[in-house]
Order: structure tokens, then sequence, then C-alpha cells
């Protein structure tokens, strides 16, 4: 039987004690953590700690296919073991990942995370500032220290932190076992409505601009190639004070794209 199509996210009914947490976290020593595999994926600090990886992990915080082992730092905190315990023996690996004030994550997928059968991520705010956005497909995930979440990361995301204080959350890959499939189903009811992002709603207005303005909308059609439209589209818009970036302007091209295709689409 084929797998359920997955929500793109789902805040879980699940009590987090985040005292407890936020102390154990803060007995995590400085030098412990280390910087993300993917540098071509950020700016800025994008770093982490392994609470619990596969035997067979290259790198302490990328994936593996072997068993889960626990670090010591899962194993000296007890506030670790409580909450893991919550997900029973369906923890296939556990880290802390933090992005420094001003750093940003860019958009990717990650697609193993949408094959058949796939690992469930999760995501538990530890801190995170108002201003940070996690971006999902194209809109804010309102994620709250001491909350827990579903993710669909197979989906294009990107997280942005303008903050002055570094955003941490502890994310969990977990087998995707009946019951707790059952909870994301269970969640779906109490998660708040996804809104655009602020660079998000930039673009839209200066869209609406274009299509006003005969003028812009010329400069922007004169563009050679699509690398230069988006410079142009981006330089227009901080012209006119609305502040958006590359991954704003491909999501609209790749909306254009699909609209065009589907209009050819036989029902």
């Amino acid at each position: 039987m084929p797998d359920k199509p997955r929500p793109s996210c789902s805040r879980l009914p699940i009590a987090i004690d985040l005292p407890p947490l936020l102390a154990a976290l803060d007995r995590v020593e400085p030098g412990a953590w280390q910087h993300h595999f993917n540098s071509g994926y950020y700016e800025g600090d994008w770093s982490g700690v392994a609470l619990i990886s596969a035997v067979d992990a290259p790198l302490p915080l990328a994936p593996g296919h072997g068993a889960p082992r626990a670090s010591d730092w899962w194993q000296q905190e007890a506030a670790w073991h409580q909450l893991l315990g919550v997900f029973r023996s369906s923890v296939r690996s556990a880290r802390l990942l933090r992005l420094g004030p001003g750093a940003r994550i860019h958009e990717h997928c990650d697609p193993d995370l949408g094959m058949p059968g796939g690992d469930l991520r999760l995501h538990v705010p530890l801190r995170s500032a108002e201003a940070v956005e996690f971006l999902l497909d194209g809109l804010q995930v309102p994620m709250r220290p001491g909350e827990c979440w579903f993710l669909d990361l197979s989906r294009p995301h990107r997280v942005d932190n303008p903050s002055t204080q570094a955003r941490i959350h502890l994310v969990l890959d977990c087998a995707p076992e009946p019951w707790l499939l059952a909870l994301v189903e269970q969640g779906l009811e109490g998660t708040p409505e996804l809104l655009p992002g602020r660079a998000v709603r930039a673009f839209l207005e200066f869209r609406r601009r274009v299509e006003q303005d005969a003028a812009l909308a010329r400069r922007l059609r004169e563009c050679v190639d699509s690398q230069a439209f988006i410079r142009e589209a981006i330089r227009q818009g901080e012209a006119a004070g609305l502040c958006f970036a590359e991954a704003e302007v491909r999501a609209a091209m790749r909306q254009g794209r699909q609209a065009w295709s589907e209009q050819w689409t036989v029902r």
C-alpha cells in the first residue's frame, strides 16, 4: 500500500517541559558545537551538537543508515532522556542545531525525507526570537519555544535569523511508526495557519507595482537572461523599499512556468 501523503507541517499535541531543556543546553560546552557540513547551504553560523547519530554516519551531524548511537552529551543529561523517551524507540538521530545572529540558511530541499518510508523530521524550538523566519513552501511556520513540530522538509524551505540572538532547535529524525504518524494527523487541527513571510509579502507588493507600472515592466522584460532578470527585480525592489531575495523571484518564476504548463493539461 502506498504511503499516505504527508502534510507540509503539523504542531504535535505534546507537552514540552522547556526549563530543564534550557538548563541542559546551557551546560553544553562552546567547543562542542561543530559547523554544519553543508557549507554551501548557509551564510553565517549554522552549527550543531550530535546527541544521537547513526554509527556509520561519516560526520557527527551527517545522516547514516546504521543503528543509532547516543553521545556523551545525551548520556549526561536527564532532560534529553526525558524528552526523547516520549518518542520511544523511533528516534534515529537527535541533534541541537544553532543558527547564529544574522545568519541564514538558503532555500533547499531534503529529498530523502520525502521518499517512501522516509524519516519524520521533528523540530523542538528551544531558543528563538520573534524575528526568526522559517519558510516552508514560501510560508512562515510559526514555531515557538516549547512546541514540537513535524515538518516535511522534502519541500523547499529556508531560515532567516535577523535577530541578535542565536536560534537553537532540537531536531529529531524518527522512524515513521504508526503511532507517530497518527500523532502528526492529530496535531493538524491545532496547527496555526501558515502565512507569507516578510520577503514574500514584499515581493507580492512588487509584483502588484509591476502590473501597474509599464516602464518598470518594460525594464524587466529587457533583461537578457534569468539571472539578469533576478538582479534587476531585486534592485528595483530595493529602490522601492521592498526587500526580497533571489528565492522569492525564483519561486515566482517556477509558479509561472507551472501555470503555463497546466493550461495545456487535458482534464
